[in-house]
């Protein structure tokens, strides 16, 4: 044989191993598309993470993650949605609701998505069946535009007061026509006025706050919405600011200085988002995987803002919190 032939086999032969190592080392990559912030949402992506491990998985070791961060900015996400299908990714998850999930179901029909729902899935069109998935959506729904009368009641009980209470809505947000319809079915069955006011931009937000305390309205609802999410903290200070008593959907909002929030344990959503990808790693089909509904909600309370506010809670109503911060 030729000795440069044989050297070349040689070579050959010795870098097959080598070749098969580097196939075996590839790991999956997940994506990660959130309507929200980076720094903000630390500990959901950390939450999401422990679900993966869960299931074995963990990132750096025999995963990777690709974060995409839409800061609130809805209309940056059919991009970022992009980005992650042409990476491409084994799984796509989403949070921050719906402006994620239909950003990342039309993005891709076939790579499997694992969504947090702000609302009805269904009715948005992203599955056909919350029992068995027949796409390539199934997820989680955390029912937080649904929960908007039971925060209008909580807080028209806060307050007690007959008069106008201001909803903030984002129009921008795809779940708002439903949310304000089932806010003024609320509101008319328990004979509460309304006063919607609508923000989709900082500018926006001030300015509603500003008509807030001009008008001297006595309570706003402040609509869950991943825009709003992004600025609990700035939301806080405007309602201080404007001196109003104010209802929010999460207890992130209450632990950055909001007065009270009614609604689930984010964490444990995008926990159960891990848990679900992990699945799909594993082979799972997402025909076997049914979209889930939150069966716990939690109801918190800041006493200090109350406090600095001049407001008196009923001992009724501080009975019945999951959690009160003194």
């Amino acid at each position: 044989m030729n000795r440069r032939k044989f050297i070349s086999l040689v070579g050959g032969a010795a870098a097959w191993p080598l070749a098969a190592h580097a196939q075996q080392a590839a790991m999956p990559v997940v994506g990660f598309l959130s309507a929200r912030g980076r720094d903000e949402s630390a500990h959901l992506a950390a939450a999401f993470r422990r679900g993966l491990a869960e299931n074995g998985y963990s990132e750096g070791r025999n995963i990777a993650i690709e974060y995409r961060w839409a800061d609130g900015q809805y209309d940056r996400l059919p991009a970022l949605a992009d980005e992650l299908v042409r990476r491409p990714v084994t799984v796509l998850a989403s949070g921050g609701g719906q402006p994620a999930a239909l950003a990342a179901k039309a993005a891709t029909a076939t790579i499997p998505i694992v969504a947090s729902f702000s609302a009805d899935p269904m009715a948005a069109g992203l599955v056909t069946s919350l029992g068995r998935p027949d796409g390539n959506v199934t997820g989680v729904t955390n029912l937080s535009t649904a929960l908007e009368p039971k925060r209008l009641e909580l807080l028209r009980e806060a307050v007690r007061s007959p008069a106008t209470i201001a909803v903030l809505l984002n129009p921008t947000f795809p779940p708002a026509t439903e949310q304000l319809k089932d806010i003024e079915a609320a509101a008319r069955t328990i004979g509460q006025q309304v006063e919607v006011l609508r923000a989709s931009t900082d500018a926006e937000l001030a300015a509603a706050f500003e008509t807030i305390a001009l008008r001297r309205i006595p309570a706003v609802l402040v609509g869950s919405d991943p825009f709003f999410n992004v600025r609990r903290e700035r939301l806080a200070e405007l309602a201080a600011q404007a001196a109003v008593p104010a209802m929010y959907g999460f207890r992130d909002y209450v632990t950055a200085g909001g007065l009270m929030s009614y609604g689930i344990d984010l964490s444990d959503i995008y926990r159960q988002i891990g848990l679900y990808a992990g699945r799909i790693l594993k082979g799972a089909k997402l025909s076997e995987l049914p979209v889930l509904q939150p069966t716990k909600f939690e109801f918190a309370i800041n006493l200090k803002t109350a406090k600095s506010l001049g407001l008196r809670l009923s001992d009724n109503l501080v009975s019945v919190a999951d959690e009160v911060i003194e």
